[in-house]
């Protein structure tokens, strides 16, 4: 980190840049004076559209080049989803923090059936 410069490697998909967001406007109002940077990367899941992942990698495919960011000093921290983050790290790096979670219930859209229960 560079004086009070947090930089955050995300991808670039609207969740991630929103999770990124949220991350980013929390450490600004828990810490004041802080300067944080998204850098939004392209990752090889984003790429890679037509193959299934478990053929090509697995979902590591969705952090690999965020985790590379992360240990070539590009970046201070990375902000993923959990369904995303590997169950190992490469050496230097790991699980830091777990933002709180809001409300895990999905939403349900159909336009055949008015609730779950009507399926």
């Amino acid at each position: 980190m560079l004086d009070n410069v947090l930089r955050i490697a995300t991808r670039q998909s609207p969740l991630a840049l929103w999770q990124a967001h949220y991350v980013k406007d929390k450490l600004m109002a828990s810490h004041p004076g802080l300067v944080v940077e998204l850098v939004p990367m392209v990752t090889r899941g984003d790429v890679i559209l037509d193959t299934p992942l478990a053929k090509v990698g697995g979902k590591g495919l969705f952090v690999k080049e965020l985790e590379v960011a992360l240990l070539e000093n590009r970046a201070d921290i990375a902000v993923h989803s959990m369904k995303d983050v590997p169950v190992e790290f490469p050496q230097g790096l790991g699980l830091v923090t777990i933002c709180e979670r809001e409300d895990p219930r999905d939403a349900f859209v159909s336009n055949n059936y008015d609730s779950l229960d009507a399926l």
